[in-house]
């Protein structure tokens, strides 16, 4: 391995196989002994970059409507850091209250119709508007327009030093072509990520795709194939290089090693297993999906983070965003104990028994966060861990689903940001404020201090206490 000199290594080393490229996870060989991390970091232009996650649900939240602000069932009663999360959705949060921040009762009303065409057309321009707080153009042709997402500010900024400048993943179905409804390209309901206000980015819904494409399981199609049917772990083209790196390594970054391995390892059993299940010919939940998706809707969201974590730990990229839902849809979530589609739950009629069962609903996906947040907390990196140095703003552009409106919509950020978020805080905004007006802060505290204005923003939000 030539590019081992010693004990100290380069932050980009990374080992090779047949078709196969593995980034390293960070080590204290990366760092020269008896130099500060920091010094290091700046050096090797490291820059301790802080890792951006954008994570739409759609549909709105029991809280958005008039009953369910008065239970609290979205955001807490009181304001500050004294909050109780005890009734609301954001319960699961609990533990991980120091780096939460929580804003409520913001708008965004670029998604609202602006003629009268575009009335009734909510739930097919909605997705476009959560990133890019821009209206998007009504069009069912290839001349669509938005606005440049939160996450592809950032990836243009600081994700082109890293080998993919960001991601995006999904849960759902994306891959409809033309129109959906109301005049509107499905590109809308497809992507929460664009570019350039006409340069939507395809998302990612199989697990396998993003393994491959993290780790560079490359060669010919057929290669891949048989290796899959074999399935060989993409470590058993590396082996001999892990062997010398080991050695070379103290005894602290081989544990790390073998963790950083195992997990890797862990992740292509989960997904051979989806695989093995779903080519069984038996008679699958989502019939015509793609062999790796897991028809479980727990187990696929818990795949992508797991995904997303190795990327974060071996600065493959610093940037994802993850569509959990798509709008109107009618799957049904069994590990939720609810038996309705979510589309018909979110469709409460003002019914108080009704907004309470999707209260439950709103409470079993943000429930699945802490997962994601127990990896980030597990790994160090330099003088913290991952989750003190990564921002993740979950959301939705909808407020009350039953009238699909636009307004007090669910919005918290949870992570520390490299030290920009406080956490712990509770802030409701006055009626009418953008949520764009967050978003800008958030991209100010994201290091990008020359943009004035995002989206509809009529100022900053500021997320201090």
């Amino acid at each position: 391995m030539p590019f081992i000199t010693g004990k100290h290594l380069p932050r980009r080393t990374v080992l090779r196989g047949m078709g196969v490229t593995l980034a390293l996870p960070f080590l204290d060989a990366f760092v020269p002994a008896g130099r500060p991390w920091r010094r290091v970091a700046a050096a090797q232009s490291l820059d301790d970059p802080t890792r951006l996650v954008c994570i739409e649900n759609v549909h709105g939240a029991a809280g958005s409507t008039e009953y369910g602000a008065a239970q609290h069932l979205w955001s807490p009663a009181a304001t500050g850091g004294e909050f109780d999360l005890t009734p609301s959705a954001l319960s699961p949060l609990e533990p991980y209250r120091d780096v939460l921040t929580i804003i409520s009762d913001t708008d965004v009303a670029p998604a609202e119709a602006v003629t009268p065409p575009e009335i009734g057309g909510d739930h097919f321009r909605s997705s476009a508007t959560f990133l890019t707080q821009s209206h998007p153009k009504q069009t069912e042709s290839s001349d669509v327009r938005s606005g440049i997402s939160i996450d592809q500010l950032y990836a243009q900024r600081f994700g082109q030093t890293t080998p993919i400048p960001s991601m995006q993943l999904c849960i759902e179905n994306v891959d409809q072509a033309g129109g959906c409804a109301y005049g509107y390209s499905c590109v809308y309901t497809d992507t929460i990520s664009w570019a350039s206000p006409t340069d939507p980015l395809p998302m990612i819904r199989d697990p396998r795709l993003a393994f491959d494409q993290l780790f560079g399981a490359g060669g010919t199609s057929e290669e891949r194939a048989t290796r899959r049917r074999q399935r060989r772990s993409v470590l058993d083209f590396i082996t001999d290089e892990v062997a010398v790196l080991q050695r070379e390594l103290d005894p602290t970054d081989r544990q790390r090693m073998d963790r950083y391995l195992n997990d890797i390892r862990e992740i292509e059993r989960r997904i051979q297993r989806v695989e093995a299940r779903n080519l069984n010919g038996e008679t699958r939940e989502l019939p015509g999906s793609p062999a790796g998706v897991p028809d479980s809707f727990d187990e696929h969201v818990k795949l992508m983070f797991d995904l997303q974590v190795l990327a974060f730990e071996t600065d493959i990229t610093r940037v994802f965003s993850f569509k959990l839902s798509r709008d109107a849809t009618g799957r049904v979530y069994p590990e939720s104990g609810i038996d309705r589609g979510f589309h018909p739950t979110s469709h409460h009629g003002g019914r108080e028994e009704n907004i309470e069962t999707f209260a439950r609903l709103n409470r079993y996906h943000v429930g699945l966060v802490p997962y994601f947040l127990d990896k980030l907390q597990r790994i160090e990196e330099g003088d913290g861990t991952l989750l003190d140095k990564s921002m993740i703003i979950y959301g939705s552009p909808m407020g009350d689903p039953n009238v699909h409106n636009h307004k007090r919509c669910p919005l918290f950020v949870v992570g520390g940001a490299n030290g920009k978020l406080a956490g712990n805080l509770h802030l409701r905004a006055a009626p009418g404020t953008p949520m764009a007006n967050v978003m800008l802060d958030l991209i100010h505290r994201l290091g990008i201090d020359d943009i004035e204005q995002f989206g509809d923003s009529t100022g900053e939000f500021s997320l201090s206490a």
